[in-house]
């Protein structure tokens, strides 16, 4: 019967060791992967986050380039105008700043 045991002790053993060397090979593969890029967004849009939050909306982007157009937005080819980053979609209709600020971001990337 200590055979059994003994063998079952093994196997445990064996698994844990088994376990332990897939985790360390999963962590040795993950440090080859690129980092996705991390953005401080309310950095990125600087003032024109603050005034965005003030606008009324819905609003369209014909309304935010007449009010906004002029705010330096930093992209990733330097800072450009609000008017230059959005002259990119249609006249489409926010419900928020936060919308706003996630299709500058999108545009921007």
């Amino acid at each position: 019967m200590t055979d059994d045991e003994q063998s079952r002790d093994e196997q445990a053993d064996d698994e844990k060791r088994r376990q332990r060397e897939r985790m360390q090979e999963e962590a040795r593969t993950r440090t080859d992967e690129e980092e996705p890029m991390r953005v401080d967004s309310g950095e990125r849009l600087g003032d024109l986050d603050e005034a965005l939050e003030s606008h009324e909306y819905p609003a369209t982007t014909t309304e935010l380039v007449e009010a906004y157009g002029d705010y330096e937005v930093e992209t990733q080819g330097g800072k450009k105008p609000m008017e230059d980053v959005l002259s990119a979609t249609d006249d489409e209709i926010y419900d928020s700043a936060e919308d706003v600020h996630r299709r500058i971001l999108t545009l921007i990337e």
